[in-house]
């Protein structure tokens, strides 16, 4: 079975499946043997699908009085570095030399990049927009995931094109069209995401918040090396709105959603963690049209609901091969026991 797909089920207790394991500490080879509860899993996956939808219109509200990369930079030096804190606080082993380099790569192409050119977008197109392009990032991560020998099953490719399809309705609308750097820089962003998703499996890194908090707290420094770069003005925000949505992207947005993105990343399967980009659009443009009167074009009401049955079926699929290799994995010592005893 391909290694981005979990061999069975193990119910742990959540202090365990935050790091205080065998499993966690273990390198990627190793960790079969232990992995998360359905319940967790699912608990990991609504934070990820709701939160990181609303952050998408808190990107907005907070680059209306602090430049992106600035923004991006304090937001997770401060996540990172609170959770590495903690983490040393606890007597946590902290990250090698290698790890930090590690953490560099992943915070470089995930937050930097990735959420930085969410950031830069933003200026030109509407956050409900930003959240619909990339619905595109499980297509981008199967891709990868390809490239790197681990292509999706038949099944899932049909979940994926169908994703694909209600993402080119989206993109035909007003709502993208009026901005070519804004969208480029999207999908820039997206692939550069993707990327660091599947290198996050195969990169040397601590596990559990260590390894979390290592590449929030690398990427919020390159991102404010990139920020002097480009000659952006480091100003603190005076608006209490801009402070607002700054506290909820460093709270929210990264220490919990971004730590629970990067645990089903690390004990599940990219593939799954990548279904975000299918529901954060819904969530998204709510939040926009709600609080910041944002509309949309006929198309994102016409696309969304093709993605939407994308993310179901793709979920239905992923469920069915866990379930598969839970008993697999069951079964395998009872047929294997005669054998054992003849010989």
């Amino acid at each position: 079975m391909p290694d981005g797909y979990p061999a069975g089920i193990m119910r742990i207790p959540l202090n365990e499946a935050f790091g205080e394991n065998r499993a966690m500490s273990a390198s990627p080879h190793e960790q079969g043997s232990s992995r998360p509860s359905g319940w967790l899993i699912a608990g990991c996956l609504l934070a990820v699908y709701v939160i990181w939808g609303t952050t998408y219109f808190a990107i907005k509200v907070g680059i209306e009085g602090t430049p992106p990369f600035f923004l991006v930079g304090t937001r997770f030096l401060v996540a990172g570095g609170l959770l590495v804190l903690w983490q040393a606080g606890r007597g946590r082993p902290m990250p090698t030399a290698r790890q930090w380099r590690g953490a560099a790569l992943l915070g470089f192409l995930m937050l930097v990049v990735g959420n930085g050119g969410v950031a830069v977008a933003e200026h030109w197109v509407s956050s409900g927009a930003t959240v619909a392009l990339i619905s595109v990032m499980p297509l981008a991560t199967a891709l990868w995931s390809g490239a790197f020998g681990q292509w999706p099953r038949r099944m899932e490719w049909g979940a994926i094109a169908l994703g694909g399809v209600g993402a080119a309705v989206m993109l035909m609308g007003r709502d993208l069209q009026g901005s070519l750097i804004g969208t480029l820089v999207i999908l820039c962003g997206t692939a550069c995401w993707s990327l660091g998703t599947v290198l996050a499996r195969r990169v040397d890194l601590p596990q559990g918040p260590t390894g979390f908090g290592a590449e929030m707290l690398a990427a919020g420094v390159l991102a404010l090396v990139l920020s002097a770069l480009l000659g952006e003005h480091w100003i603190l925000p005076h608006s209490p709105r801009v402070w607002w949505a700054w506290s909820y992207l460093v709270v929210f947005g990264s220490l919990i959603a971004f730590s629970a993105y990067r645990f089903v990343v690390e004990r599940v399967s990219p593939n799954l963690a990548a279904t975000y980009a299918y529901v954060n659009p819904p969530v998204a443009l709510l939040v926009g049209w709600w609080l910041g009167n944002e509309s949309f074009s006929s198309n994102i009401l016409l696309g969304l609901p093709i993605v939407l049955s994308s993310v179901a079926l793709h979920a239905w699929v992923q469920t069915r091969d866990y379930g598969n290799a839970a008993r697999l994995r069951v079964a395998t010592p009872d047929d294997a026991a005669p054998s054992s005893a003849a010989s």
